[in-house]
């Protein structure tokens, strides 16, 4: 069994060069041992999604401007995540606010192409199938 992922969860980015916090509002108003638990839809940049520090995605438009701009030496720049899908693949069978429940195996995709994932879920008491 997989754990709840709820407020405060640490997440790392594949191509960021710092973790980032999972940030879930209360409105689907569950809690989960404590903080508010997430669902599939916490995908929001800036909102639900914190920056990973400094972006190394060579398809970041940022990241391959400075570049260039530096003859060809990668050259990272302030992480801004674009995540327009929801986190994958999400627990079918438990539902918060109408979604399937954010769990700590799952993935979210940048559109720079890196991917999200979950380092600590946020709380350790709550288990979902």
């Amino acid at each position: 069994m997989a754990i709840q992922a709820a407020a405060g969860a640490m997440l790392q980015c594949s191509f960021g060069v710092a973790p980032g916090v999972l940030s879930v509002l209360p409105m689907n108003c569950v809690m989960t041992g404590g903080p508010p638990g997430g669902n599939i839809m916490d995908n929001k940049p800036m909102v639900n999604v914190a920056p990973f520090g400094m972006c190394t995605s060579p398809s970041n438009p940022t990241v391959a401007a400075a570049t260039a701009a530096a003859l060809g030496v990668l050259t990272p720049m302030p992480c801004i995540p674009v995540t327009a899908a929801p986190w994958v693949p999400g627990a079918p069978t438990v539902l918060m606010g109408n979604m399937p429940a954010l769990q700590n195996s799952c993935k979210l995709m940048c559109s720079w192409g890196g991917v999200i994932q979950m380092v600590v879920p946020g709380q350790f008491t709550v288990m979902v199938p």
